[in-house]
């Protein structure tokens, strides 16, 4: 069984690692859409996240078998996806994300749902479940970084030339994207079934939304939902075009195209890989540092992350460190808030609501980490990247300082908020 739901994490993340990262390099070196059309673009591709808990978590708790709801979904979403390799305009763009998002974005939380029910111990089984989703991303991060390195990068270019020739390829993520939807979904008609449960409520998502406010861990936890989610933003919509731009300016001299290739996404994958460590873990570090401490790990390890980036020429000064360096290891904290904030928080959501309202549980907290905080931290990124263009160019220390200093207020707002003692839980 476990098998079988790795596979399934596989390639749930598989079709959303391959595009995702080089979005908005690709959206801004080839279709030359602006920061606020971009920010636009990545806010629609969350509506999906905000629908989920009226309709996926609706339907899977009370209605219809979660693994043909994600069957359908997936099948649908692959044909969908495939199409944004080829649009030019940005109203037909904007209006093919918003639709792929409203199938795909609730997904999500309803392979997590899927995978508690058939499990026997949610808190040793997930994480080396869930890691199996995160080594799908490692994997077509690396592919499409070699994609773009065999089939887009022509000898003699570097720099602007050779950015430009590789974002031309990143079209083709999307082609994976939409193949690999289309598996997924056959695949999920062959999981095992699970029927919808019956509550005391018809309405499942107003039952979970009072569970999660009576329990002050996950009341703490939706609260900093939304500012967490706006700075985890900045990582994913800005970081591969800073690291795709320094590998564009090292042209044939760059020691990591040979192994992740070029774009930017491939490098990123190295948080993929530490995550895999931090997720193989977890039992041992929630058994013996406990859920709070771990959160707050990972809270600092967002501050961290942003400090590696926005000041890594004075840091490299300092230390003697090379800035390459320093910044990757940046991308490998990727790990740490992931497995401790993030996954940690889906095990609390799990944790400390009731069985015949999870999967809408799980929708809600997708709702406000992937859906509403997506939606303000793309509009707050694109603000942020418009203020820290001086003279036609991005200054990356002035955009990544934003989120360095908010992750630091989110620290301390947890240290007020979260209970040092775990309450009962249902």
């Amino acid at each position: 069984m476990l098998s079988r739901l790795s596979i399934m994490m596989f390639l749930q993340y598989a079709i959303w690692g391959a595009w995702l990262p080089l979005l908005w390099p690709f959206l801004a070196g080839v279709h030359k859409f602006s920061a606020d059309q971009i920010s636009i673009i990545f806010g629609v591709g969350a509506c999906g996240a905000i629908a989920a808990p009226f309709i996926a978590g609706q339907v899977a708790d009370r209605w219809f078998n979660t693994e043909r709801y994600l069957a359908i979904s997936h099948i649908l979403g692959g044909v969908l996806v495939w199409q944004l390799a080829s649009l030019n305009s940005f109203e037909a763009f904007l209006c093919f994300s918003l639709l792929y998002s409203l199938l795909y974005s609730p997904t999500m939380p309803l392979t997590n749902a899927l995978a508690f029910t058939h499990m026997t111990d949610r808190e040793k089984q997930f994480g080396p479940v869930r890691l199996w989703g995160t080594i799908g991303w490692i994997v077509v991060g690396i592919t499409m970084g070699q994609w773009l390195l065999s089939k887009y990068s022509p000898p003699g270019l570097s720099g602007a030339a050779l950015e430009a020739a590789q974002q031309q390829g990143m079209a083709d993520a999307f082609k994976l994207s939409g193949l690999l939807g289309i598996a997924m979904g056959v695949y999920c008609f062959t999981l095992p079934a699970t029927p919808p449960q019956r509550g005391i409520s018809r309405n499942a998502w107003g039952e979970a939304l009072g569970e999660i406010f009576r329990s002050p861990e996950l009341r703490t936890v939706f609260l900093l939902a939304v500012p967490v989610s706006c700075i985890h933003q900045f990582y994913f919509v800005h970081t591969s075009g800073f690291l795709g731009k320094m590998q564009a300016a090292s042209g044939a001299a760059d020691p990591f195209a040979q192994i992740f290739g070029v774009g930017g996404g491939g490098l990123m994958t190295i948080g993929q890989m530490s995550e895999i460590l931090v997720l193989a873990s977890m039992g041992f570090l929630m058994k013996d540092l406990g859920k709070r401490a771990l959160l707050i790990i990972g809270l600092f390890a967002y501050g961290l992350r942003m400090l590696c980036f926005a000041e890594v020429d004075a840091l490299s000064a300092a230390t003697g460190i090379a800035p390459m360096t320093i910044l990757i290891s940046g991308v490998a904290l990727h790990g740490v808030i992931f497995g401790c904030y993030i996954f940690l928080a889906f095990i609390l959501v799990d944790e400390h609501t009731s069985k015949d309202v999870r999967a809408s549980a799980q929708s809600l907290f997708n709702l406000v980490i992937v859906g509403v905080g997506v939606i303000v931290g793309s509009w707050i990124s694109g603000q942020v990247a418009k203020w820290a263009t001086l003279e036609g160019k991005m200054d990356y220390s002035r955009l990544f300082s934003v989120p360095m200093w908010a992750s630091l207020a989110c620290l301390l707002l947890f240290l007020v908020m979260y209970p040092r003692r775990k309450t009962v839980a249902h």
